[in-house]
């Protein structure tokens, strides 16, 4: 069992090795990297090459590790209770399962996807240690022991917003996907666009790593935002010389709004367009 990327997902050698070294370990593989770099892309792509179900948990600053578990549904229990249904007598029916026990009890070997587990509150990862570790956890209610039938492959990702426990890290096999060089985006940008122009691809990407390198951005773009603005060059059928004959490292790029992301990085950019105009 050996991941190397697949038609739609270039994962560099780098990371082709954190993966595998994560499954050969039996370690979660902690992802982090800007957003847009394909983090959560990166699980689903694991479990269509490995030809595994793909169990994924989307954590929002709400969640709480024991949804991921299980959830008791008292309030249920007590209408139907009040309706005299004889399933009450079977607590059972009213244990909600989550995505780990979804993964542990799963016929073959998953992917299972804990996206941003940054959102969550501080103690969230504290909670997932021994289950993530052992495989295992108890259910209260029913005196059952859950314990995974085939260990899942556990990718958990996170853009930073918080930082992780020690404990939790130490429970880990890391990885940071760095952004993507040009040859590395020249590779992705084919495997979405395989028939798009080379030459509008060389000049879009001229403008966009020199939009990159703005001083001052406060959010620059990503890997999602370049294809989504190659998208929109080819269908509004943008004439070369457009890209060719500008100033980069001045001038604002057509189409703008699928690069940049709020008005502070417009303003920087329409700053500096009119600084450059000034000296000319």
């Amino acid at each position: 069992m050996n991941f190397t990327g697949t038609d739609e997902y270039v994962a560099t050698e780098e990371l082709q090795m954190a993966v595998n070294a994560a499954i050969a370990l039996e370690k979660p593989l902690l992802i982090k990297g800007e957003p847009g770099t394909g983090k959560t892309m990166l699980a689903e792509q694991i479990a269509l090459a490995l030809d595994m179900p793909l169990i994924q948990w989307h954590i929002k600053s709400t969640t709480k590790a024991q949804q991921g578990l299980y959830e008791y549904d008292a309030v249920s229990r007590l209408r139907d209770s009040q309706l005299g249904d004889e399933k009450v007598k079977d607590i059972s029916n009213y244990i909600v399962k989550g995505k780990l026990w979804e993964a542990f009890s799963a016929e073959k070997q998953s992917v299972l996807l804990i996206d941003e587990i940054d959102k969550a509150d501080i103690e969230f990862p504290n909670d997932l240690l021994l289950e993530l570790d052992k495989m295992e956890f108890f259910v209260y209610e029913t005196k059952e022991l859950v314990k995974a039938e085939t260990r899942p492959i556990v990718i958990i990702t996170s853009n930073n917003e918080k930082e992780l426990p020690d404990a939790f890290l130490r429970r880990c096999f890391f990885h940071y996907i760095e952004f993507p060089s040009a040859q590395t985006m020249e590779k992705i940008v084919d495997v979405h666009y395989p028939d798009i122009k080379k030459e509008l691809v060389r000049q879009a990407m001229d403008v966009f790593f020199d939009v990159r390198k703005m001083p001052g951005l406060k959010k620059k773009p990503s890997t999602s935002e370049l294809i989504d603005w190659l998208k929109l060059l080819m269908a509004d059928d943008i004439p070369e010389d457009i890209l060719k004959n500008r100033d980069a490292k001045t001038a604002i790029p057509p189409l703008y709004g699928a690069l940049l992301k709020n008005e502070q990085d417009v303003h920087l950019l329409e700053k500096l367009a009119f600084m450059h105009r000034a000296k000319s």
